[in-house]
């Protein structure tokens, strides 16, 4: 299969104004997240995809292949869609702007996900989840998988309901190892082009999640499970730590 990697990104975020810009760490969000797509083997094509003129400018002063698209997307998916429909690749993978721990060998993990299930529409990532709070945490999004590792919901309520009888003290339950989602996907092209031609559904817009639109339409999402949870820079705070855990690694080198 041939892949590209796209990245959404802009400016207007609700919760961190101008995240992508940010450049504490001496570089800025943008390139981080760019920089962790690249050397993806099977994947050697990396374009940031903005309707943002700054965006663009920051992008290309790095030498990222840059796509401007429409301002009126509703979402990260929808801007990757644009550009995937004037794309050849096989597989588009959509990382979010904010993904600044992102790692080329998730990505390649998703790869090998869509070859070895070829009834798979769309591959994503998860983690294992280790406490409580984040468990219950409804800004943390936790996925449920079948059998074969395929989602069968994902939800930002505290799901699968027994699992929380791990985190009681001195709890030796091993079922129900509940999974983070991290919102970072593999879309065979012609899936993602039919998944943004789709309206919302009823649930996708209760629980304000659009992966709920695939499986919806039985579109089948391959869940892969990493260790490493990296951060996602959603607010000031997420930053904050990004900025600190960049500063201890330099220190540590």
């Amino acid at each position: 299969m041939r892949a590209a990697i796209v990245i959404p990104a802009r400016l207007g975020s609700t919760r961190l104004p101008g995240k992508a810009l940010l450049s504490e760490t001496g570089r800025p969000v943008l390139q981080h997240v760019f920089e962790g797509c690249t050397g993806v083997r099977g994947a050697p094509r990396v374009i940031i995809a903005t309707d943002d003129a700054r965006i663009a400018e920051c992008a290309s002063s790095f030498g990222a292949e840059v796509r401007m698209t429409s301002p009126h997307h509703p979402s990260g998916s929808d801007r990757v869609a644009e550009v995937a429909a004037a794309l050849t690749e096989d597989v588009i993978i959509n990382v979010q702007g904010d993904e600044v721990e992102i790692r080329s060998q998730e990505l390649e993990s998703l790869l090998v996900a869509l070859e070895e299930d070829e009834e798979a529409s769309i591959a994503t990532l998860a983690v294992p989840i280790k406490d409580e709070e984040t468990w219950r945490n409804p800004n943390v999004v936790k996925v449920v998988v079948d059998a074969r590792g395929r989602a069968m919901y994902f939800s930002r309520s505290p799901i699968p309901h027994g699992a929380g009888r791990r985190f009681a003290p001195g709890s030796s339950e091993d079922a129900f190892e509940p999974l983070k989602h991290r919102g970072v996907y593999a879309f065979r092209r012609e899936a993602l082009l039919r998944w943004a031609r789709l309206e919302p559904v009823p649930l996708e817009r209760a629980e304000k999640l659009e992966q709920l639109r695939a499986l919806h339409h039985s579109l089948k999402i391959q869940v892969v499970s990493t260790p490493h949870d990296g951060i996602e820079v959603n607010t000031r705070e997420d930053y904050d730590r990004f900025v600190a855990r960049q500063r201890f690694s330099r220190g540590s080198g």
